[in-house]
């Protein structure tokens, strides 16, 4: 139990609470183990439980009839999905498929509607949490609208390298997850990437990205179509 305390400290949504809140979500939670590739929430599904990761990584997709994917967000271990059904009751908005092998914590809407009663803080984290997502997603699509290819992809890898606190892009980004996130082609995605790797702004260190330039990337970023 107090590993499961510990975590949720560091957890966004959570980290706010007081230590005696954090007990009794701890007492809540249930741990669900998923292998990589299955597929954790179908979209349309009746929404009635809040996820955290705990372990591994997870993607929120959508799927077009015709198989294409787009993905929406990439979430590692601390970051949770799902919270919206915690308050309008509605289904679920997209995928959620696992990348790898991971351990999730789950809450029912329920119980968490007894603790924000309980407890108006837990509402005031969760509102704080909300606003801080729906501010992301508004810069995602100005970017989407605003930003050409390259530009797309050097706002990303900079959001990217921030959410890890440094230069070094922790999670795996391959060509086509890059595609699928700032909708574009495989392709397009790959010659900016060699571009951007022969200007010096970016190193490929073992699979992962390390910011080289974030002056030069910041710029690009900001050359709007």
């Amino acid at each position: 139990m107090s590993s499961t305390v510990e975590f949720l400290a560091t957890v966004p949504l959570f980290k706010g609470l007081a230590a005696h809140e954090l007990d009794k979500f701890a007492e809540l939670l249930r741990e669900k183990s998923y292998p990589k590739g299955s597929v954790i929430l179908f979209e349309d599904d009746p929404g009635d439980s809040l996820f955290i990761v705990r372990d591994g990584r997870v993607k929120v997709v959508l799927v077009a009839e015709d198989g294409r994917e787009v993905i929406l967000g990439l979430l590692g271990v601390g970051e949770h999905f799902g919270e919206l059904s915690l308050i309008d009751d509605q289904p679920r908005s997209a995928h959620v498929i696992a990348m790898e092998e991971s351990a999730l914590l789950v809450l029912r809407r329920d119980d968490f509607r007894r603790r924000v009663e309980a407890s108006p803080s837990v509402a005031w984290s969760l509102l704080t949490e909300l606003s801080r997502r729906l501010r992301r997603a508004d810069d995602k699509i100005g970017s989407l609208v605003l930003l050409d290819v390259p530009g797309r992809i050097a706002r990303m890898l900079l959001d990217s390298a921030s959410d890890g606190g440094s230069e070094l892009i922790e999670k795996p980004l391959t060509h086509q997850t890059i595609a699928h996130l700032i909708g574009a082609s495989r392709e397009t995605v790959s010659r900016a990437m060699r571009e951007f790797q022969d200007s010096g702004w970016i190193v490929i260190e073992h699979r992962r990205i390390r910011i080289a330039d974030r002056a030069a990337l910041d710029r690009r970023a900001q050359q709007r179509v």
